[in-house]
């Protein structure tokens, strides 16, 4: 239908209030919000943009915490309270089915999701494990230390090896880093054992999630929907929270800027939101608020789901372009002072008391604002959501088994792979130095006579040759045996083998 309000080119139907509310593709990564209380339409609202973004063929990643927007990977049954919303505001119900990827950090309901050590960094992980600002230090120097000598931080094994490292030589690292106290170790060493039970060691290692396949579009054009199942991941709001930052922050640093598309590369909504900022510590807000502020220029949309706009910072808040505000209750001071919040944000309309409106919207209304053509905000209306195409609800395990059995990323990340890191380096340079001989034997001094007579003869056969031949060999001779003996004679010999050789 040419004149179908549910497929006008470049928009996505959102309600209905005196006239139509729509989201303007091309303001898609102007970012938004979702905001309301328990039971009042939130994840029908969400299902209703992702599936408007992705039939214009934006990929869309959201995160699944009740474990009901996965219907959208099913067409929808004709139930009829939203048959009668469709009637209501003169839409046609078309039932519908998006194609969908489910990814799962534990690897039991859909592809696992995994990110190395190195790539997560300290100050994410320093939030994960709840460390204070003397543990968060020694969590740097074992990043530090791992960069500079070459220790692949891939898994929790290999930082547990690194703090073992850092322990072991503490007194030696002092000078360069700072103290590194066996306390601060210790206490990070609990925290990983209590990541470690919350089967977050499930998530770090490899394969790492390569971001770029989150933007791959279906062979149709239209996006994928890859929905991360969080029903059990969101018991633990520290590693749920710090996940979807640096999934945020992966898309921010490997993404060219593009500007502004006809519509974004990637929608990302980010569901129970107050997770990201309940006590995070300023450096982390600082930049949380930089990506956020920053990455629509990368083409990527982010929409935070929450009850309260409370939730969300006034700095993040005032990016945020485009607004569904459904019901909110005003029972206590915090209540009313979120009300008067949400208001506030609004463009007004001199129609609407908007405090008054939003504590009486009824199940399924809501205040919509959406970015106009010149990308100011509209007039706030109360509008009427359209209804999802898709199933309202959770599919079964077997209809799961289903589409991920299609998966176009099915093998590519359901094995784990545990290539040589720290835990294996460090493992092997503490088993040499236990089965070699000791410092100072003469089995030792012997080898050192061994290779600086080898390089002797490597001088005489060189004769006729450039200098510098001759010297590298007796250099790199007698250095790594002082090295490996670090005994005083050892020293000596390098002094007399390459002194004066410049």
């Amino acid at each position: 239908m040419a004149n179908d309000p549910n497929n006008i080119p470049g928009k996505i139907l959102v309600g209905k209030a005196e006239d139509y509310d729509y989201l303007t593709l091309r303001f898609g990564n102007r970012h938004g919000l979702v905001a309301g209380a328990t039971g009042t339409g939130k994840t029908v609202t969400l299902q209703k943009l992702a599936e408007g973004f992705c039939a214009a063929g934006t990929c869309v990643f959201a995160a699944d915490i009740k474990g009901d927007l996965s219907g959208i990977a099913m067409p929808g049954d004709g139930a009829k309270p939203f048959v009668a919303r469709a009637q209501e505001i003169g839409v046609k119900y078309e039932p519908d089915q998006f194609r969908c990827v489910f990814w799962d950090i534990f690897g039991e309901k859909g592809h696992p999701v995994r990110a190395t050590l190195a790539e997560m960094g300290p100050l994410l992980l320093a939030r994960i494990l709840q460390l204070n600002e003397v543990q968060e230090g020694v969590l740097n120097i074992a990043f530090r230390v791992s960069d500079e000598q070459g220790l692949a931080l891939l898994d929790l094994k290999d930082l547990r090896a690194i703090l073992t490292y850092l322990s072991e030589n503490a007194a030696d690292l002092q000078q360069r880093y700072g103290n590194v106290s066996a306390a601060s170790i210790g206490a990070i060493q609990r925290q990983l054992l209590v990541l470690e039970n919350q089967g977050a060691d499930k998530f770090f290692g490899e394969p790492a999630l390569d971001i770029l396949d989150l933007l791959k579009p279906d062979v149709d054009g239209r996006g994928f929907i890859h929905i991360l199942k969080a029903e059990k991941l969101v018991l633990s709001p520290n590693l749920y929270a710090t996940f979807l930052f640096w999934l945020l922050s992966e898309l921010f640093a490997k993404l060219p800027e593009v500007g502004d598309l006809d519509k974004p590369k990637l929608v990302f909504f980010f569901d129970e939101a107050h997770f990201l900022f309940d006590d995070a510590p300023k450096a982390l807000l600082r930049a949380i608020e930089q990506v956020v502020r920053l990455i629509r220029s990368k083409g990527v949309g982010v929409y935070f789901v929450t009850q309260s706009p409370l939730d969300v910072p006034e700095t993040v808040l005032g990016q945020l372009g485009n607004r569904v505000q459904h019901a909110l209750r005003a029972f206590t001071p915090r209540d009313q002072k979120a009300v008067k919040t949400a208001a506030q944000t609004f463009r007004q309309n001199p129609k609407l008391d908007t405090a008054d409106v939003i504590t009486k919207l009824n199940v399924g209304e809501a205040l919509v604002s959406m970015l106009e053509a010149s990308g100011t905000p509209a007039m706030v209306t109360r509008a009427r959501i359209a209804p999802p195409a898709s199933r309202v609800g959770p599919i079964t395990d077997a209809e799961l088994a289903e589409v991920q059995d299609s998966s176009p990323f099915k093998g590519k990340y359901d094995m784990a792979v545990d290539r040589e890191s720290a835990f294996e380096i460090l493992q092997a340079k503490a088993q040499g130095r236990t089965s070699g001989p000791p410092v100072g034997s003469n089995e030792e001094e012997g080898g050192l006579l061994s290779q600086i007579g080898a390089g002797l003869q490597d001088l005489f056969r060189s004769k006729g040759k450039r200098p510098s031949i001759a010297q590298s060999a007796i250099r790199s001779a007698a250095t790594s045996a002082a090295r490996s003996v670090g005994s005083a004679i050892a020293k000596e010999i390098l002094r007399g083998v390459t002194g004066g050789m410049k």
